[in-house]
């Protein structure tokens, strides 16, 4: 199952596709700034029943150096079947286009990106037929963005990187830090990058605290999280308001409450059960009725 990380890692060079020079620099290889890029298919299927698909594949332009086709791979652990896809991807895409090809894995961890960084060869020991050599990104070498000033510079490069360092022990500032960097930003450019960090984090602790960081100020950020952020608190909202109101009923029907009791009622956050209570509270004698019905 393709998570959402991994979607997160190759998908937001399909909304910025002028990221992947800022990031070849940042890995010290010179690649021209585009002037174009051309989504392309990624299914590299042939007429017989073997799937092949990259995850994103983007044709290059530059206005020096010509074009170039860059493939782009979020690996998020070891796979060795790739040694065996990735020069195929690369052969058959030199084959199918007559271009350069690049291959750029991302990783959100430094075993992963130690690993996909291994040059792939294909021959005998006297002589290698063909040596691919990916290109990786991770954190390793992706930069830590903790100022607001140059985050704002490059906020495709400082969205990829906070996702390559969901899991570093600062990744609460590198969060804030984003954050901050989006509150002037235009909504159409915030919203997909809001979006992208999201899912970029997946189910990570660090995910929780973008959505925090959000939360904040849900008037600007109007995406998709925020608006699940906002029907979060209207539930929570009902559920406090059904909790008092359960207690109320029972104060009236002097039914007793231990401690434990009414701390279960008040830290319960599903609405329809507290109905539930709040229904069998009207005709119930005891607090164990309230609960089971019985």
């Amino acid at each position: 199952m393709v998570s959402s990380p991994h979607e997160a890692m190759h998908r937001i060079f399909q909304e910025y596709p002028g990221l992947f020079s800022r990031v070849s620099e940042v890995l010290g290889v010179d690649i021209p700034p585009p002037t174009s890029a051309t989504a392309l298919p990624t299914d590299l299927t042939e007429a017989r029943p073997v799937e092949r698909r990259v995850d994103t594949l983007l044709r290059i332009e530059t206005e020096h150096d010509g074009s170039f086709v860059l493939a782009i791979e979020a690996q998020g652990k070891k796979d060795p079947r790739k040694t065996a896809s990735w020069p195929y991807y690369v052969s058959y895409l030199h084959n199918r286009y007559g271009l350069p090809i690049l291959l750029l894995v991302v990783c959100q961890d430094q075993a992963t990106a130690e690993w996909a960084a291994r040059p792939i060869s294909i021959g005998v020991r006297q002589w290698q037929t063909l040596t691919l050599n990916p290109l990786v990104a991770g954190p390793h070498n992706m930069p830590v963005i903790t100022d607001v000033a140059e985050a704002r510079k490059d906020l495709a490069l400082a969205t990829l990187a906070a996702i390559t360092h969901a899991d570093n022990p600062d990744v609460g500032a590198i969060l804030k830090t984003l954050s901050a960097a989006l509150r002037d930003t235009p909504e159409a450019i915030a919203y997909p990058i809001v979006e992208l960090t999201a899912q970029g984090l997946g189910n990570r602790p660090a995910a929780q605290q973008w959505r925090n960081l959000v939360a904040l100020d849900t008037s600007f950020y109007k995406s998709f999280m925020s608006e699940e952020i906002r029907d979060e608190g209207r539930a929570k909202g009902r559920a406090e308001a059904r909790a008092e109101d359960l207690l109320l009923v029972l104060e009236a029907r002097g039914i007793a409450l231990a401690d434990e009791t009414r701390e279960k009622i008040t830290g319960c956050d599903d609405p329809q059960l507290l109905r539930q209570w709040l229904n069998r509270a009207a005709t119930a004698t005891t607090i164990e009725e309230v609960f089971t019905g019985k």
